[in-house]
C-alpha cells in the first residue's frame, strides 16, 4: 500500500533553497535584520551563503571560550519568523540575539546544583551533537540520541559530560527520565476519516516526553498498556503526535499522522524526524518506508501485518 504525501508539505519552489520556511526576498530581509542586530551587540557579521552567519567579537568582552569565528544558524530563526507579519520580525530577532549574545559574553550556565531535580533528557539530532559523543550514546530512533540537559529562563543547556556535577551518564539519564515523567502536556485531538490523532505540546520537552511513553499515555491520554500498540511521532522539539491503534482506523490515522508531521518538520523551529513510528511493547519500529523524496511512501512490513491482523476483526 502506498501513501501519497500532499505535495502542500514539499518546499514551495520559490522558497530560499537554505532558508526553506521564507521566500527568497523574506530571506533577504530576515539576513539583513540578523546582521544589524548582532552588531548593535557588539558581533561583526556576515552570512556565509549557506544559512549561517559567521561571527567575530568586536572586543575581548566576551568570554574566553569564545572561538574567533562562530556560525549562528539562521534556520530555526527563520522558522519562527515565518508564522509572524513583518513588522514583528525586528522585535523577535532581537530577542533571539540578546539570548545569544548573553550566552558569548557570559559563557555557558554553570552545572546544576541540584542535578536529581533539575536534569531532563533531551532528543537532539545526532548530527548537532559532537562525533566522538554521539558515536558513544544509542540511538533512540535512528538519527535521535537521549542528553541529559537542563531549562532555566528559557535556555536549554546541554551537559554532554555528567561527570561536572558529579553523576556517571546512566545516573543522569535515570534523573533525566524522573524528571520528564514529571511533566505535563497539553492536547489536542485531531479527527479526519474516522480516524483520531492526539497532537500533544506544551513545553520544549514535548517530543522528548516519547522517552516515557508509557507515562504519556496513562496521564495524558488515560491509556495503559494497548494492545496493538500506538503509532507515534516527534516532528518538532514541542510536539508529540500519537494514535492508538484500536482497528483498521490506523490506515487513515497513519495519513493525517504523515500530513501533520511532514509539515511540522519542515516549517515548525526545533526539527527532529519526519517518520511515524509503530511502537508495541516498548519496541519502535518504523510504520512505513522512510524515502527521500517523501512523495510516495509504503507501509512498513510491521504495518502491514498489524492491519492484517485487524483486518480479521472487521
Amino acid at each position: 500500500m502506498t501513501i501519497h504525501n500532499d505535495e502542500s508539505t514539499e518546499r514551495a519552489r520559490s522558497n530560499d533553497p537554505l532558508l526553506t520556511t521564507l521566500t527568497t526576498g523574506q530571506a533577504a530581509q530576515l539576513i539583513r535584520l540578523a546582521v544589524a542586530a548582532a552588531a548593535e551587540r557588539g558581533l561583526l557579521a556576515e552570512y556565509d551563503g549557506a544559512g549561517a552567519l559567521t561571527l567575530r567579537p568586536r572586543s575581548g568582552a566576551f568570554n574566553s571560550g569564545f572561538t574567533p569565528t562562530l556560525a549562528a544558524g539562521l534556520t530555526n530563526l527563520a522558522r519562527i519568523v515565518s508564522g509572524y507579519p513583518l513588522r514583528d520580525w525586528p522585535e523577535l530577532v532581537a530577542g533571539h540575539f540578546d539570548q545569544l549574545g548573553d550566552s558569548l559574553l557570559h559563557g555557558p550556565p554553570p552545572p546544576p546544583t541540584d542535578p536529581h531535580a533539575d536534569l531532563l533528557l533531551r532528543l537532539t539530532p545526532a548530527a548537532s551533537l559532537p562525533p566522538d559523543w554521539a558515536t558513544t550514546a544509542p540511538e533512540f530512533v535512528p538519527g535521535l540520541l537521549a542528553v541529559p540537559a537542563t531549562y532555566d529562563q528559557g535556555i536549554v543547556t546541554m551537559h554532554l559530560d555528567p561527570a561536572d556535577f558529579g553523576m556517571t551518564r546512566p545516573e543522569a539519564e535515570q534523573a533525566g527520565l524522573a524528571n520528564l515523567r514529571r511533566l505535563t502536556d497539553e492536547l489536542e485531538y485531531v479527527d479526519h476519516g474516522g480516524a483520531q490523532v492526539a497532537v500533544l505540546s506544551g513545553s520544549t520537552f514535548t517530543a522528548s516526553r516519547a522517552l516515557v511513553l508509557d507515562t504519556v499515555l496513562r496521564e495524558s491520554l488515560h491509556v495503559e498498556n494497548p494492545q496493538y500498540g500506538v503509532l507515534a511521532a516527534m516532528p518538532v522539539r514541542d510536539r508529540l503526535i500519537l494514535h492508538v491503534v484500536k482497528d483498521l482506523s490506523v490506515i487513515p490515522a497513519l495519513a493525517l499522522m504523515l500530513s501533520l508531521t511532514l509539515r511540522a518538520h519542515l516549517e515548525r523551529p526545533g526539527p527532529l524526524s519526519p517518520w511515524i513510528y509503530l511502537v508495541t511493547d516498548n519496541t519502535w519500529r518504523p510504520a512505513t518506508t522512510q524515502p527521500t523524496t517523501l512523495r510516495d511512501i509504503h507501509l512498513s512490513p510491521e504495518t502491514l501485518a498489524l492491519a492484517h491482523t485487524l483486518q480479521q476483526f472487521e
